[in-house]
């Protein structure tokens, strides 16, 4: 566990406290009157998130919602102190214990039991669920989806809001975080597992980050700015590829092959991912190979990348959602 400085600390950091909340009230996703689900880990991020939404809105409008995986020693303790947490705020909290983890992918197990529940919750109450991301966290994404998938949406990291998520501290680094609890007297633990070499997440944070702020100080900035100004030009693009689908989920092989290849890859892509419902960034690079799936005339089916598969029947490409398949028999 992690605690603040002294006090006379405390007094001198306390500036980065307006700075955060000044910058996620301009940032406007917690404006308004919905209901916020506040996913609270009992982390540094989490922590500060909590605080930020009981000083930005109304605590009527607050739940806060825990997973407690059951993974590690400390699982209890931390649940434990979101709970007691949420009762200095006045803050109502719904608390998630896992059932047995299964063998397999256990981040994926775990971010999808976090995510459903989260999601669950925000639609009960009819409002949004709010995660504790950062600019830091913005930074290791786009590094790591840029090593692992080819293409310019893997630069494009994770959107402020997709409905019903919302990510509030995403103009906020890891560090203003850590310095506004420190500032402010919370209390954080620290998952030792999030800097472990063992995940990919953990290796470009240990590994990767340093190397590229030594390179240059302002690495990270510059991350952070390509992104944004390729989001920016991203509205343009799907503009197009919505002018193509016209609202429809299919798209004639015809049409497809008439494509420039840029537009028709975008296709593929948006297809996929309305499928999916998730990042597909493998789809855009297996236009050919659906092509080709056409020249057979007959029905035929591809798996894509993710949990999607291309349809083509009739003369036409659709896309399917696959049932994600685990070496056990339980169930990102």
């Amino acid at each position: 566990m992690s605690s603040s400085d002294p006090p006379d600390a405390q007094r001198q950091t306390r500036p980065v406290v307006e700075e955060v909340r000044a910058l996620v009230r301009d940032g406007g996703l917690l404006s308004g009157e919905r209901s916020v689900i506040v996913m609270l880990s009992g982390g540094r991020d989490s922590v500060c998130l909590l605080d930020v939404c009981v000083t930005l809105c109304a605590v009527q409008r607050l739940t806060a919602l825990h997973v407690n995986y059951g993974l590690r020693e400390q699982a209890r303790e931390e649940e434990r102190y979101c709970e007691q947490l949420c009762e200095r705020y006045d803050v109502a909290l719904q608390v998630v214990r896992a059932p047995q983890a299964p063998a397999g992918n256990l981040q994926a197990w775990a971010r999808k039991l976090r995510y459903d529940a989260a999601e669950r919750a925000a639609r009960a109450r009819g409002g949004v669920y709010a995660t504790g991301h950062t600019a830091t966290d913005q930074v290791e994404t786009i590094l790591y989806r840029l090593a692992a998938s080819p293409g310019r949406r893997a630069l494009l990291g994770m959107p402020a809001r997709e409905e019903p998520l919302i990510r509030p501290l995403l103009g906020v680094t890891r560090e203003q975080t850590a310095a506004y609890c420190d500032a402010l007297g919370l209390r954080w633990y620290d998952d030792e597992s999030n800097d472990s070499d063992r995940y990919a997440r953990g290796r470009v944070r240990r590994g990767l980050l340093p190397a590229l702020q030594a390179i240059h100080p302002a690495a990270l900035s510059s991350v952070l700015r390509t992104a944004q100004l390729l989001r920016e030009e991203t509205e343009l693009l799907e503009g197009l590829v919505e002018r193509e689908l016209d609202g429809r989920q299919t798209i004639s092989i015809e049409r497809l092959r008439s494509l420039p290849t840029a537009l028709a890859r975008l296709v593929v892509v948006r297809l996929a991912e309305d499928a999916a419902r998730d990042f597909v960034p493998q789809a855009g690079g297996r236009v050919k190979e659906i092509l080709e799936l056409a020249d057979r005339g007959r029905r035929s089916q591809l798996h894509i990348g993710g949990l999607v598969s291309a349809v083509v029947e009739e003369g036409a490409l659709r896309m399917v959602k696959i049932e994600p398949h685990y070496p056990s028999s339980r169930d990102h």
